[in-house]
């Protein structure tokens, strides 16, 4: 198996075997829960990418191209490859919560272009954080005090940056992970991120970490998990390399670098059998 895979499986029966089980007030599902665990990959050495069960390769793709963009408008190009935040659409056709949107516009400040510009002069700097969580709204009721939940706050919260010896590293923080259906989803994407950026500022690509707060099982998954962590397979580890003007493209909604880095991935990506009858809870 390749890295992910080996460790994605690991924490998966860790949390199916020793997870606390409770009832969650917001969706009325049970899960088996732990809390504060991490994965840490190599990009060096592999693309983060589940092979034990097919993924849908075009959505994470799209996803970060559309967030790079800056955009919070689904219909302006992730529709064109995803209804996955059709769910999270209000009526006047946004997304408020859209990563993108908040890394580029929402907080008054250009987060994305100010972490490029704040590496380019201060390589060494600690302070290369970018938010999507905004505390004036979100969580703790958000502005409804009346103790209704948002539809949608950001799960992937923030993320900070360093580059140590010529490597660009990036410490992903995750509030809550649903690890069958949103972990391997949020893990490549935000893998994407770190190499394109890494080659925007012309830097090798090192390690991602991943802080889970709260890593969970929902209980409609129970029955397919005991068929998911009985696999292994022999995949072979998947490279990838971001050209430096990915970036750039990226926000000009380049839909021809979907189908250039799907190109690139699919050509390696040989994964079992999706797994039936998965079904995300909101």
């Amino acid at each position: 198996m390749t890295e992910f895979d080996r460790k994605y499986i690991k924490l998966v029966k860790k949390i199916y075997t020793h997870g606390i089980v409770e009832r969650d007030e917001r969706t009325g599902h049970e899960s088996k829960k732990l809390f504060g665990e991490q994965l840490v990959f190599n990009l060096a050495k592999e693309f983060p990418l589940l092979t034990l069960r097919k993924i849908p390769l075009k959505i994470f793709i799209a996803e970060q191209v559309w967030f790079i963009s800056g955009s919070k408008r689904p219909d302006d190009f992730l529709q064109k490859f995803t209804k996955i935040w059709d769910d999270f659409t209000e009526k006047d056709g946004t997304v408020g919560a859209a990563y993108g949107y908040r890394w580029r516009k929402h907080f008054q400040r250009d987060q994305l272009f100010q972490l490029i510009e704040h590496l380019k002069q201060s390589p060494h700097s600690r302070q290369a954080l970018v938010m999507m969580w905004d505390p004036a709204d979100d969580g703790l009721y958000g502005t409804n005090l009346i103790g209704t939940y948002k539809k949608n706050a950001p799960c992937p919260f923030g993320f900070a940056v360093n580059v140590i010896k010529n490597k660009f590293h990036m410490h992903l923080f995750i509030r809550s992970s649903d690890i069958i259906l949103g972990a391997p989803h949020d893990i490549a994407g935000f893998a994407l991120l770190q190499y394109i950026l890494a080659a925007k500022l012309g830097y090798k690509p090192g390690k991602l970490v991943v802080a889970l707060t709260n890593v969970h099982i929902w209980d409609n998954h129970f029955e397919q998990i005991e068929n998911f962590i009985s696999r292994t397979n022999s995949h072979l580890p998947i490279k990838f390399i971001a050209n430096p003007d990915y970036f750039d493209r990226a926000e000009k909604k380049d839909e021809t670098l979907v189908e250039e880095i799907f190109t690139q991935i699919k050509s390696q990506y040989h994964p079992l059998d999706k797994i039936e009858g998965l079904k995300i809870v909101l």
